[in-house]
């Protein structure tokens, strides 16, 4: 029996590559995982482009997990932009992860509740760092995009701080004509910040995420090579925050719905797409438990 796992992305607002610390909120755009177990062989089919190596893992992490040899077939889709600092690779590992489990368990192979929530994290993110696709094992994104809503993460501990509902606001993210691997990151510059994204990790804690994110935002876009004023123009036009996603390239704004126009067009202005979604406080569901 097939399992359907979706999975959403998720919006910075501390990057934790400066300091280990991080914090990130789930958005409205998702990375949907179906898996079923087959008697032949692991087969992987895609949506798009991208190289199934980080799904692979995923998949042999859980069957060695319960020291399972069995075929099984992964068919993902996604409405999640890649390599965007939108947490693409994170919500992929949990959907993957979470949707190999709960096919063994659809086929009686493992019994329900073998796994709790943090196991699958925990996972779904050990395979993240074995395929090379995150710096710190993007403890914050993945747990934002696993629990829904705000956390706030000491990454190499993967201790959570904090969690909770995100203040449900529309998201506007601004995608230039370029994509921006984590792991491709200047991680030298990205360190020199420490002492300024230490302050915006305070903010964090106090509650004052909007003046975190966009902190945190102008400061890595400065250690990239971003252009900061993207900030500031959605910023002048009315977003109660904005900043670098990630490490980039996508720009994430927190708007209101009366100045959703003005921001849009401002940002329409700059070559790339601009994405309308809101804020995800589900976090990564089976759909469908075949």
């Amino acid at each position: 029996m097939k399992a359907i796992v979706r999975s959403p992305g998720s919006a910075t607002v501390i990057n934790a590559i400066s300091t280990g610390c991080g914090s990130a909120f789930g958005i409205k755009l998702y990375v949907t995982a179906e898996a079923s177990l087959n008697s032949s062989k692991r087969t992987f089919k895609v949506d798009r482009d991208v190289d199934t190596t980080l799904m692979e893992i995923c998949v042999n992490n859980v069957l060695e997990k319960f020291n399972v040899n069995t075929g099984i077939h992964i068919k993902t889709s996604s409405t999640l932009p890649m390599a965007s600092g939108l947490s693409s690779s994170s919500a992929t590992s949990n959907a993957v992860v979470l949707a190999t489990y709960q096919a063994l368990v659809n086929d009686g192979v493992v019994p329900q509740d073998s796994l709790n929530d943090l196991d699958v994290l925990n996972l779904a993110i050990d395979a993240s760092l074995e395929a090379g696709v995150t710096i710190t094992g993007a403890f914050d994104d993945a747990s934002a995009s696993f629990m829904g809503g705000l956390t706030i993460t000491h990454n190499s501990r993967r201790e959570i701080f904090h969690h909770g509902n995100m203040e449900e606001q529309n998201i506007l993210i601004y995608m230039p004509n370029r994509k921006s691997p984590t792991a491709q990151s200047d991680v030298g510059r990205m360190k020199l910040l420490a002492p300024w994204v230490k302050l915006a990790f305070q903010e964090a804690l106090k509650g004052n995420i909007y003046e975190a994110l966009t902190l945190n935002g102008m400061l890595y876009s400065a250690a990239l090579g971003f252009d900061a004023g993207i900030a500031l123009d959605a910023l002048n036009s009315g977003a109660l925050a904005a900043g670098l996603s990630g490490t980039g390239p996508s720009f994430v704004a927190i708007v209101p719905e009366e100045n959703i126009d003005p921001v849009q067009e401002v940002w329409s202005s700059y070559p790339g797409n601009v994405i309308l979604t809101q804020v995800d406080n589900v976090g990564t569901k089976v759909v469908d438990h075949g």
